[in-house]
């Protein structure tokens, strides 16, 4: 527990959540474990999925990338998901020394780390799907423990300033680690090394800030077939509110990774550019997302906090996603990936600063939140699927020109399923 934030209370154990009465401050603690965390996995992570993978696919095959991205991020969403049932709920269940999340983050990181070095040396398609499949098996041992540490040391009343501060470094993660990667496209073995270092720290680094309480004390239900269900797999029960928040996520991260999942190739073949003019817009692109997400994390998640609403923040939000997601229609020019990134980023950045806040509030059980939370931040990892699934598909039947109406479908789709949520306000 954030000792430093929550008022002394003998019946609060250190597994267990506080409420409002016994958190009196912001754990800041946690906020900066969790920034910090999340900003050293998915930094590298989407620098490598976004910039350096579909480089090093279009040198090994560059006739099929477009499928073989698609391939692999498919695959890719196969063993997340199951790692992220697997590995979330025996985060939910650990008792060591160390807590419930350390062990985990700190084994993920190393695992992650060392994934990167192999799978940058892939010289065939299969070689790259391959690595990535094991790179996720790792990468969620980090995931889905490090998130569920806003429902273990978070105060209702904090929440959506944790998912804030949680949104924002994942927003300086995704669109910082994007251009970061750009810098290595002309040495891109060099690159791997790099996210390879970042990830390695990002696990130990969270652990010492976090500093976790010993677990060892803490009662664990023993797994029968009556209850494996509910510690292993999909909720069952009183879940509605989860499954459309679940199915929101994904609808939304499907319309922002059908254009980013594909932004190198939507720079190279729609818009034509090349070279160092490339190597630009990668970098300026990010760094729009990046600043509009931020400035936005900033804001939206007190605010959604004092005014104690989570759905009306994610639905404006999907109305900014989809109409920035249709401005790249307009033209072929390099401009209008830059408004599309302005847009868009404003969008996305309101929308995760409080989607954490939200995710929690609908959560089934609060014995399987590193579980469920993994399930839905699954979503991400399908997002990442079938976003290039259906780019992929749409290219090959109209062109890039039809990614951008499927993305703005995607968003408005994901509104209309928070919009019917009921538990949440």
């Amino acid at each position: 527990m954030d000792t430093s934030s929550t008022s002394q209370n003998k019946t609060l154990l250190p597994w267990q959540t506080p409420n409002n009465e016994q958190q009196k401050k912001l754990p800041v603690r946690t906020a900066i474990a969790l920034a910090v965390g999340v900003v050293l996995w998915l930094g590298p992570y989407l620098g490598l999925v976004g910039v350096l993978v579909p480089q090093q696919v279009a040198r090994i095959n560059p006739d099929e990338k477009a499928n073989i991205i698609a391939i692999m991020s498919t695959f890719a969403m196969i063993v997340s998901t199951i790692a992220n049932i697997v590995e979330g709920a025996l985060s939910d269940r650990t008792r060591s020394r160390w807590g419930r999340r350390t062990p985990w983050i700190v084994v993920g990181a190393i695992g992650t780390a060392v994934c990167i070095l192999f799978w940058g040396k892939s010289v065939t398609a299969w070689q790259v799907i391959l690595s990535d499949c094991v790179y996720m098996i790792f990468l969620n041992m980090i995931v889905a423990p490090l998130i569920a540490v806003i429902a273990d040391r978070t105060s209702p009343k904090y929440r959506g300033t944790i998912s804030s501060v949680y949104a924002l470094g994942s927003a300086a993660g995704q669109y910082g680690g994007q251009a970061f990667a750009s810098l290595f496209l002309p040495v891109p073995y060099t690159g791997f090394i790099v996210m390879a270092v970042l990830t390695a720290l990002s696990g130990p680094v969270a652990a010492l800030i976090l500093k976790e309480k010993s677990t060892k004390e803490m009662p664990v239900e023993k797994i029968t077939i009556s209850n494996f269900s509910q510690n292993f797999a999909f909720p069952t029960e009183g879940a509605r509110d989860f499954y459309l928040a679940l199915f929101g996520k994904l609808a939304m991260q499907t319309a922002s990774f059908a254009i980013s999942g594909y932004q190198l190739y939507i720079l190279t073949d729609y818009i034509k550019l090349h070279g160092g003019e490339l190597q630009s817009y990668v970098t300026m692109i990010s760094m729009i997302l990046m600043v509009t997400a931020i400035t936005l994390c900033i804001f939206a998640g007190p605010l959604s906090d004092k005014i104690g609403k989570r759905k009306v923040p994610v639905i404006i939000a999907g109305g900014l996603i989809a109409v920035g997601s249709l401005v790249p229609m307009i033209d072929t020019k390099p401009w209008v990936m830059l408004v599309y990134a302005a847009i868009v980023g404003v969008g996305m950045g309101m929308y995760n600063s409080v989607d954490q806040a939200l995710n929690i509030e609908v959560l089934p059980d609060p014995k399987t939140a590193a579980k469920d939370l993994g399930l839905l931040n699954m979503a991400n990892n399908g997002g990442q699927v079938f976003g290039p699934i259906f780019s992929a598909a749409i290219i090959g039947l109209i062109g890039y020109r039809g990614i951008f109406p499927l993305a703005c479908a995607m968003a408005v789709i994901g509104s209309v399923l928070i919009i019917f949520i009921k538990k949440v306000k």
